[in-house]
């Protein structure tokens, strides 16, 4: 999201390159589907007499969101929900089409630098990480219920941990001795599984990023909400998406690569053999990923590992469901 004058840890990544990918005209409507502190639907409206519907399922992001509805009175409108169901939440607005989704997937830094949430192993606080504090299931209860196969599943399949089988019998092992209900135990735990070695990345980065994964069902969100963009976007409307892990970022290219035609999509039944897609319903604007600038990321080093993705939507129909289904993940 690129830099304006303000706190780093809040400001949106590669924000310019987004605004530049989305192409705001006077008149457009467009949805920050990750509304988080804001920015990109800042950057949206100042680019253009257009407007914004942010979506968060975070209600204190909707809440922090009131001041700049007021500043931005008729043109800005944030909806609490989960952007897979976007259609469903721009239908009471007569927004049948709009010109561009833009998508900050992972955690908000407002959600990572509130203790109190859980999502930090900076941070000791409840072992939380809910990004709807609403829903059931918090990282504690998954620590401290699932089975060990089953958290050693999590860790490999959402944090690409190495190490998930050592990790997953410590923690089964701690919490027979007393439930883990802090990020600070967990994180100790995990430290002492995998001490500090030359990496700058803390031994726990990859199991917090698994829990929260798996917590908040970010890649199906993902998948669905990619798939409800396309449906929402108008001919020639632009779908910009900015991931920080591969797990993330080979979804959206796999996606675009599949509704662009350049990837063709496997059968759901079989695998090796290859069906006949649907007409593409996407025209990519890069070939690749775009990466932040130098100057951007010696700003603010939370951009390193960030991708952008964009775009163009063709006059073809959505892929329907069926078809959808068979893309390769």
């Amino acid at each position: 999201m690129s830099r304006p004058a303000q706190d780093a840890r809040h400001s949106p990544v590669m924000v310019a390159e987004v605004v530049q990918g989305l192409a705001p005209r006077p008149g457009g409507a467009y949805v920050d589907a990750t509304f988080g502190a804001g920015g990109y639907a800042k950057a949206i409206l100042d680019a253009a007499a257009c407007t914004v519907v942010g979506i968060d399922r975070d209600p204190e992001a909707c809440r922090r969101a009131e001041a700049l509805c007021a500043r931005y009175a008729g043109r800005l409108r944030v909806l609490r929900g989960r952007f897979a169901t976007m259609a469903a939440l721009l239908e009471p607005l007569a927004l049948a089409r709009v010109d561009g989704v833009a998508f900050d997937l992972g955690v908000s830094s407002p959600q990572i630098d509130v203790a109190a949430r859980g999502f930090s192993f900076r941070l000791d606080g409840p072992l939380d990480m809910r990004m709807d504090p609403d829903q059931a299931l918090t990282a504690a209860d998954a620590v401290n219920a699932l089975p060990e196969d089953e958290l050693a599943r999590i860790l490999v399949a959402y944090g690409e941990e190495r190490a998930a089988r050592r990790i997953a019998r410590a923690v089964v092992r701690a919490r027979s001795e007393e439930p883990i209900a802090t990020t600070g135990r967990l994180a100790g735990i995990v430290r002492n599984v995998l001490p500090p070695g030359r990496s700058r990345i803390d031994p726990a980065t990859r199991t917090f990023q698994a829990l929260r994964i798996y917590v908040n069902d970010e890649l199906g969100e993902l998948d669905r909400g990619l798939a409800a963009a396309e449906t929402v976007l108008g001919p020639g409307g632009r779908l910009c998406v900015v991931a920080f892990h591969s797990l993330e970022d080979r979804r959206v290219k796999s996606f675009l690569a599949t509704r662009s035609g350049r990837q063709a999509a496997p059968s759901r039944h079989r695998p090796e053999a290859q069906v006949q897609p649907a007409p593409a319903s996407f025209r990519l604007v890069h070939n690749g990923a775009v990466r932040p600038s130098d100057d951007e990321v010696a700003a603010n080093p939370r951009a390193r590992s960030a991708r952008l993705r964009v775009a163009e939507r063709t006059a073809a129909p959505p892929w329907p469901s069926s078809e959808a289904d068979r893309r390769a993940a």
